[in-house]
C-alpha cells in the first residue's frame, strides 16, 4: 500500500477582527515549549503563515485523524498567544505580508521583488510514495491532465486584498507567477527530469532545485511524488479527499506505465488553460476534460476521475469513501462557495474569516 503524507499551510489571524497576524515565530516557540522534540510545525515565507506536515500513512482513516489533530494542535498553540488559525488559501482581508527573516527568504524577496511579497498564499501538498525515480517520473508524466481537477476540488481562495476575484482558486493564479511554477512537458526518464531541473538552476533564475515549483514533482527529501496544485481546504474532510484521489492517481499512473500504456501527450499550453479554467470556475462550471481538453461540466469530470482510478481506489479500500466524498463536495461546494455564502449572509469579510476559523477545526 502506498503511503500518503499531507502538508498544509494555515493562515494566522486575530480571532476577533479576522486580520492576519505575523505571529508564526511565537506560535512555533509555544509549540516547541509545549511539545519538545515535535517535528510537525514549521515556519513559512511570511509570519502570517504556519505549516504542518503529517506522518506518512497507509490508511486514509489514520491520515484523516492526523490532519484533524494537527489542525487542532495548531489552533491550541495559536490560541495560547492570542491568535487563531484559519484554513484559508488567501486572506479575504487586506494584508501587508511580513517576511520571515532568513537567508533563503531574503534572497527570494530581493530576487523577485513584488512577486515575492504577493505570495501570502496557503496550499496543500500531497506526498505519495513511489518505488524509484523511474516509477516517479512515469507517474508525473501520466497524471498531468488530471491535476486541474484537484485544484477545482480544493478551491478556497475567492477573495484577495478585500475584493472578490471571480476565481475559486485565486491562490493558484498568484502561485503561477513564480518563474518555475506550473505544468511540465513529458520527461520520459529520470535522467531527463534531473537534467531539466539542473538546467533550470544553471540559468541563475531560480536558487536551487527546491525552487522547481512544478505542479507535481519528485520530492528532494522523500521517496515520493509531490502534488502541489491544491489550495489548503477549508474542511479537513476535503483535504483527505484530495489525498485519497492523489494516491489513486499515482497508483493508476504507475499501473499504466507498467502495462506499457503511453502518457497522454497534451501540450503545456493546453495544460495551462486547464489549470486556469479549474482556478476560475472550480466546481461551479466547466472544466477541461483530461482526455479531450474540451469543456465539460465539473461533476462529469470528477466522476470520470473516479472511474479512471476506480480499480486503485477499490483495492486500497477507498472506493466508497471517495465516491461519497465527491458527491458530498458537489452538493455542498468547495471552500470558495462557502466563503461567498458567508459573505452574502453576513455582508462582512471579517465575519467570513471568523466563521472559517470555526470550520477549520471541524
Amino acid at each position: 500500500m502506498r503511503t500518503v503524507g499531507v502538508e498544509e499551510e494555515l493562515l494566522l489571524v486575530d480571532p476577533d477582527s479576522g486580520d492576519p497576524k505575523a505571529l508564526a515565530a511565537a506560535v512555533l516557540a509555544r509549540a516547541a515549549h509545549d511539545d519538545p522534540g515535535q517535528d510537525v510545525f514549521e515556519p513559512e515565507l511570511f509570519g502570517q503563515m504556519l505549516e504542518f506536515a503529517t506522518h506518512p500513512q497507509a490508511e486514509m482513516t489514520d491520515l484523516g485523524e492526523e490532519i484533524v489533530r494537527c489542525r487542532k494542535e495548531a489552533a491550541r498553540h495559536a490560541g495560547q498567544i492570542g491568535c487563531a488559525v484559519a484554513a484559508l488559501a488567501t486572506s479575504p482581508l487586506p494584508v501587508s505580508p511580513s517576511l520571515t527573516v532568513n537567508e533563503r527568504y531574503l534572497w527570494l524577496a530581493d530576487r523577485y521583488g513584488v512577486g515575492t511579497r504577493d505570495q501570502l498564499v496557503c496550499g496543500c501538498h500531497v506526498h505519495v510514495s513511489v518505488e524509484s525515480d523511474e516509477e516517479g517520473v512515469a507517474v508525473l508524466d501520466r497524471l498531468r491532465p488530471w491535476l486541474p481537477a484537484l485544484t477545482a476540488i480544493s478551491g478556497n481562495s475567492p477573495f484577495w486584498q478585500g475584493h472578490d476575484t471571480n476565481y475559486r482558486s485565486y491562490r493558484s493564479r498568484v502561485w503561477s507567477r513564480w518563474p518555475s511554477a506550473g505544468p511540465t512537458e513529458l520527461f520520459g526518464s529520470p535522467e531527463r527530469y534531473h537534467r531539466r531541473v539542473a538546467d533550470m538552476v544553471a540559468t541563475g533564475v531560480i536558487l536551487d532545485e527546491a525552487m522547481a515549483y512544478f505542479d507535481a514533482r519528485l520530492s528532494a527529501s522523500y521517496p515520493t511524488v509531490e502534488l502541489r496544485v491544491s489550495d489548503v481546504c477549508l474542511y479537513a474532510e476535503d483535504a483527505l479527499l484530495v489525498a485519497t484521489l492523489a494516491r489513486g492517481l499515482v497508483e493508476t499512473a504507475a499501473r499504466d506505465w507498467r502495462a506499457g500504456r503511453p502518457a497522454p501527450d497534451h501540450s503545456v499550453s493546453l495544460l495551462r488553460l486547464a489549470s486556469w479554467q479549474a482556478a476560475r470556475s472550480g466546481l461551479d462550471g466547466d472544466l477541461l476534460d483530461p482526455r479531450t481538453m474540451r469543456p465539460r461540466p465539473a461533476g462529469q469530470v470528477l466522476r470520470s476521475l473516479l472511474d479512471h482510478i476506480g480499480d486503485a481506489l477499490d483495492e486500497s479500500g477507498d472506493g466508497a469513501r471517495a465516491e461519497k466524498g465527491v458527491e458530498e463536495l458537489l452538493r455542498r461546494g468547495s471552500g470558495a462557495r462557502e466563503q461567498r455564502r458567508l459573505l452574502e449572509r453576513t455582508d462582512s469579510l471579517r465575519d467570513v474569516v471568523t466563521e472559517c476559523v470555526r470550520h477549520t477545526q471541524g
